[in-house]
């Protein structure tokens, strides 16, 4: 058995870089000493023959064992002063193997030539404890000289901790070993009352996040962490106006919807956001139905690389499609959403597919190529003001896009048709909204003609927070250059959701439609624009009417005072779920939604806006052209 040394040696010295070589010493100094103690203690620290000379002879094959199993098990690999749960599994593992080979060699010799039973026991225990402290003790020289030489070149600041979970704890961690962040916690606030008086990492949980100005006198913290990623809006608010009142500075950890999608990691702390301000408690989800739905299907998700595109393709691929086919005519939009799926680990279901949703022939070649089972149509013109001042684009892609692809989808057989609608084609102003209104009936129309064999629904929302265009990334852009923050009237309303909670929608609604549906989230109350440019000011550390004015410039064409939830002739109906809404109306006939959409569509490009505008008045008596620019003429 001896003999087999130097081959074991010869080979880790090819298998290892030169740079592991004080790993690999140190682990066999390691490993030979755990044995020639385990003797030394079975026999009281006097080894008398033949044990002596079969000592040295063990440890010359058992050494390399051990190492084997060390490089078998990842810890030639990693950097020696990083040192945490996952290491100390993966060392218990190559010990306690190595131990058990030498319990099943010893039964299969017979115990002949190798260690006692008691020492193989004695043995494990100390290899185990040695390499552990080993790289614990390296663990704590590197941070103890990270916090050396920090010292001086940044002041860091005393922090408060919101939240002594499991969140609380890893940022806390986080911070104590990487001083470079110049913050510095020194105590945690909960509102759990049994963590009071009790220690994280050393750091006392003192008190209520209530009471956060007492506890700022008294620990003289500068910030403070908000780690409670579980938490309500409205307690995540209550926090924010509480530090804003004392004059502390505060930041949040990712919300839960980002922590339990993967989108982020727990200890990725942010500014808080107006996001974290106005998003609403996350509406629970029937994830299973969502999954059924999805595993296994080859799904088409069109316009993905937008705002809402790109964040169904990311919960999407988490259900696990064979297929998710993105199209998409924007090239760099296309390739940026694929690329976050490819690092997210999606590589190989994704496929990307530069095209225009109004070229039918391209569309056909894709369905006939790829054969989709599942269609979330997202590809829109959704500009309000732009599309107003050129109506027949919102026609020609909104309208005739929609209408393309629901024919071609019938034609190849796909089995849902989900389109991505939205609150503005409820009793619209503007044609943006009419143009989604009129794919809607078209919609409605079609699923009755298709007799369930392909299934067409329609899901509304209102406003998404921090999408393209809207109201929040403008207001950044405003406050960014000093003001002032642009509102078009100070009783304004809308509502709002975040993203995630607008796909969730999509999704949640798409596993239960039967076809022929218009699903609505309950939005809520709606939320003031004008107290939404206050808190985006204060967030940013300015102060409204001081430091950043709001100019207000009034209703632009096309917008409405306040978004309204359905159309008179809707009917309101249950679904399985709470917090989603049913409306249905009889479908009008496909034939006279059909004329009049390819009336509408044939020579489109030369029309006057007007008579488009007022065409669209007389097929959907719902829609009422605002002022302004444009008026609805030629009635």
């Amino acid at each position: 058995m001896t003999g087999s040394v130097p081959i074991l040696f010869n080979l880790f010295r090819h298998l290892l870089p030169a740079r592991t070589g004080l790993l690999f010493f140190a682990y066999t100094c390691i490993c030979a000493a755990s044995i020639y103690l385990a003797y030394a203690f079975r026999f009281e620290f006097y080894v008398e023959e033949p044990w002596r000379s079969l000592r040295f002879e063990n440890i010359t094959w058992i050494v390399p064992l051990k190492l084997l199993l060390l490089f078998g098990f990842g810890q030639f690999g990693g950097l020696l002063s990083y040192f945490r749960l996952p290491d100390l599994y993966r060392v218990f593992g190559a010990m306690g193997t190595g131990g058990f080979i030498l319990v099943a060699i010893w039964y299969m010799a017979d115990g002949r030539e190798l260690p006692p039973r008691s020492i193989i026991a004695g043995d494990f225990i100390l290899s185990f404890s040695m390499i552990c402290g080993f790289r614990v003790l390296l663990r704590v020289l590197r941070e103890r000289s990270r916090v050396a030489g920090d010292a001086g070149a940044k002041r860091s600041r005393r922090t408060a901790i919101i939240g002594a979970g499991d969140v609380g704890a890893t940022i806390v961690a986080d911070l104590l070993s990487r001083s470079g962040f110049g913050l510095r916690p020194v105590v945690f606030l909960d509102d759990d009352r049994r963590k009071w008086k009790k220690h994280i990492h050393g750091i006392s949980v003192v008190d209520s996040p209530d009471n956060l100005a007492a506890a700022s006198r008294k620990f003289g913290f500068e910030e403070v962490i908000i780690a409670m990623p579980s938490a309500s809006t409205r307690r995540i608010r209550e926090i924010i106006d509480s530090a804003n009142a004392i004059g502390i500075k505060a930041e949040i950890v990712p919300s839960l919807s980002e922590l339990t999608t993967g989108k982020v990691r727990a200890d990725r702390v942010r500014p808080v956001e107006i996001e974290d301000l106005l998003g609403r408690d996350p509406v629970p989800l029937e994830s299973e139905n969502i999954r059924r739905m999805l595993v296994g299907r080859r799904v088409l998700v069109t316009g993905a690389g937008g705002s809402i595109g790109a964040e169904l393709c990311r919960q999407i691929a988490f259900h696990e499609p064979s297929r998710l086919l993105l199209l998409e005519q924007s090239e760099f939009h296309l390739f940026r959403v694929e690329s976050a799926l490819r690092m997210d680990g999606y590589e190989s279901i994704v496929l990307p597919l530069v095209a225009d949703v109004l070229d039918a022939d391209r569309i056909r070649a894709i369905f006939r190529t790829h054969r989709p089972e599942i269609i979330f149509h997202a590809a829109a013109h959704k500009h309000v003001h732009m599309m107003e001042r050129q109506p027949g684009e919102a026609i020609k892609n909104n309208t005739g896009g929609t209408v393309r692809l629901a024919d071609l989808a019938v034609e190849a057989g796909v089995d849902r048709f989900v389109f991505i609608s939205t609150d503005k084609a409820i009793n619209p102003t503007n044609v943006m909204g009419a143009s989604k209104r009129l794919a809607e009936v078209y919609l409605q129309a079609k699923d009755g003609e298709s007799a369930g064999k392909t299934r067409f629904m329609a899901v509304r929302f209102g406003n998404v927070l921090g999408s393209s265009g809207s109201v929040v990334p403008i207001f950044r852009e405003q406050i960014a250059r000093g003001g002032p923050v642009t509102v078009t009237h100070p009783e304004v309303t809308r509502y709002f959701m975040t993203i995630p909670e607008a796909v969730g929608l999509v999704l949640q609604s798409a596993s239960q439609g039967e076809g022929g549906e218009i699903f609505v989230l309950d939005m809520g109350r709606p939320v003031k624009i004008v107290d939404l440019a206050r808190q985006m000011i204060e967030l940013s550390g300015f102060r409204p009417g001081v430091d950043i004015e709001i100019a207000f410039i009034g209703l632009r064409p096309g917008e409405k005072l306040y978004e309204e939830l359905q159309h008179l002739a809707e009917t309101l109906q249950p679904t399985r779920h709470a917090s989603v809404m049913r409306f249905v109306c009889e479908p009008r006939d496909l034939l006279d939604v059909g004329s009049f959409i390819d009336g509408l569509l044939s020579g489109i490009d030369g029309s006057d806006p007007n008579y488009i505008m007022s065409e669209l008045k007389r097929f959907l008596p719902e829609y009422t052209p605002s002022g302004g620019g444009l008026k609805a003429g030629k009635e």
